[in-house]
């Protein structure tokens, strides 16, 4: 077996023929890994915000960081499993954030194909949705958005429990929020492709916060937005067999790996 192999596996995003026990050993890797890249890229908020992982199964029992860590220390043994109901499964040293409980449960109760949720508070990602007009469609990474983005109203630190069916209401269809006067959310089918998708949006909110204070925005026509978005999303979907995100997470991972391999522990 070549070198390169087992790193192949660890970031596959199909499952179909995969038991349950390494599909769950597979989704601890990449979601660590996760917070390892969130980590990296400087979008932490101390130990707040989360990402998480909806494993196989009819218990619904779905991954998250244990709360108190960094980012940083966050390792594929360490996360934590619990049920709908906020309970620990298993074993574990930390206790969780129930603020990010009723957010995150809020997605995974729902009967959908989107497994994974990553929620932040960056910087840019505040800054845009503390403003009345929300995202602009300013650059290529807005435009994978283009009508694509849902909006729910600031209620508060989100720890009750009726918020849930409010914020995914607002969701809807869509698979990327902006949490006014909060922060930025994205779902998706697996942990590479959620997390392509919070790297763009992020990276949107960047380019509009850094364009509003160079001068006036030059909006995109919708016509064009529209295009392009769906032209982003089709070059995703056929850039690969192993489902979307699948090839820059793997580069991503390879980048871990080159500075640190403690986040597969």
């Amino acid at each position: 077996m070549s070198q390169s192999s087992p790193q192949r596996i660890d970031t596959v995003t199909t499952f179909a023929h995969t038991s349950p026990e390494e599909h769950e050993r597979v989704a601890r890797i990449q979601l660590a890994a996760a917070y390892r890249l969130v980590d990296y890229f400087g979008w932490t908020e101390l130990i707040y915000g989360h990402l998480t992982y909806k494993l196989p199964g009819d218990e619904s029992h779905f991954l998250i960081n244990p709360y108190g860590l960094n980012y940083d220390e966050v390792t594929a043994s360490n996360l934590v499993k619990i049920d709908l109901d906020g309970n620990i499964i298993g074993h574990s040293d930390h206790p969780v954030n129930y603020a990010g409980f009723v957010i995150h449960s809020a997605i995974h109760m729902a009967k959908s194909v989107n497994k994974c949720v990553m929620h932040t508070h960056t910087r840019a990602g505040m800054a845009v949705a503390g403003t009345q007009e929300g995202l602009q469609q300013i650059s290529m990474m807005s435009t994978a958005f283009h009508d694509r983005i849902a909006y729910h109203d600031y209620e508060g630190v989100s720890l009750y429990l009726d918020e849930r069916e409010r914020l995914l209401a607002n969701l809807g269809d869509k698979r990327a929020m902006i949490l006014r006067n909060h922060g930025i959310l994205t779902v998706g089918q697996s942990i590479p492709e959620t997390f392509l998708r919070l790297y763009r949006l992020e990276r949107a909110c960047q380019i509009q916060v850094d364009a509003g204070s160079a001068g006036t925005m030059a909006v995109i026509p919708p016509e064009v937005s529209a295009r392009s978005g769906r032209d982003m999303d089709a070059f995703s979907e056929r850039e690969t067999n192993e489902g979307v995100g699948a090839v820059e997470f793997a580069a991503l991972m390879r980048k871990l790996d080159k500075i640190d391999t403690s986040y597969r522990d």
